[in-house]
């Protein structure tokens, strides 16, 4: 499957195959799904196409900034971490066909990779989890901030052949981002369309950017998520350290 996106708007004009527009690399943990407190090195590569209004890494969509880097200067580095898991997230990792090449030497060095995805495009990754966060009506931006990107983000942010598509390939969980209690219903709705996703792959995090909206949120989200039989999915990064970079 093509992806959907403008390249213009995402990488230079030229960019070769083998390398990744990279934002950062930095070791942390896991602060969300199932693998929520794992040792991770976290990969973000830069560019999205979409723009969610409440995005906690702008700078990696509303005002995308990063290098290039090799394949192989990117693998030095991540095995150097000697950590057995590796997020490859974004920004949306899936734009950059380098992508693929990344996780194949990844896991033929015995490494566990988990994929962050919008899920909007498809590529055949080898991933060990694909982790989906399906952008609800409550991403979309404003008129007042970008009219142009209100538009394509609504037509585009959900591709449920692409999700059925990755189902096909590897693990898969889905994270939903709540940010009011009306959301829940909505995430029922999207999953009538795959009557194959178990609750138990099914988590629900609130949409915060800060402590105190975390708490705040998470105070009425996790006895709704038992409640609808869902999981609560924790944002430890936010919980500990606000919205830093590197952490």
């Amino acid at each position: 499957m093509v992806p959907t996106s403008d390249p213009s708007q995402i990488l230079p004009p030229g960019s070769p195959s083998g390398r990744i527009r990279l934002s950062e690399l930095f070791h942390s943990i896991q602060g969300e799904g199932s693998l929520t407190g794992k040792p991770s090195v976290f990969v973000r590569t830069t560019g999205c196409n979409l723009r969610c209004w409440f995005c906690d890494t702008p700078y990696t969509s509303w005002n995308p900034e990063g290098e290039f880097a090799s394949l192989h200067e990117l693998r030095r580095r991540i095995l150097d971490y000697k950590c057995m898991h590796v997020v490859v997230t974004g920004g949306e990792p899936l734009l950059q066909p380098a992508v693929v090449p990344l996780v194949q030497d990844l896991r033929d060095a015995g490494l566990h990779v988990t994929i962050e995805t919008a899920a909007t495009l498809f590529r055949p990754v080898p991933a060990s989890l694909f982790s989906i966060s399906p952008k609800l009506a409550n991403s979309t931006p404003p008129e007042q901030r970008s009219l142009k990107w209100r538009k394509r983000h609504e037509l585009t942010r959900t591709n449920l052949e692409v999700v059925r598509d990755m189902l096909a390939t590897a693990e898969t969980q889905f994270k939903f981002v709540i940010d009011h209690p009306s959301d829940v219903e909505e995430v029922h709705n999207y999953l009538e369309g795959l009557p194959e996703v178990r609750n138990d792959q099914v988590w629900l995090m609130p949409q915060a950017v800060d402590q105190q909206a975390y708490a705040e949120k998470k105070a009425w989200l996790e006895p709704l998520a038992q409640k609808h039989s869902f999981q609560f999915s924790p944002r430890l990064h936010i919980e500990q350290w606000g919205n830093i970079r590197g952490k």
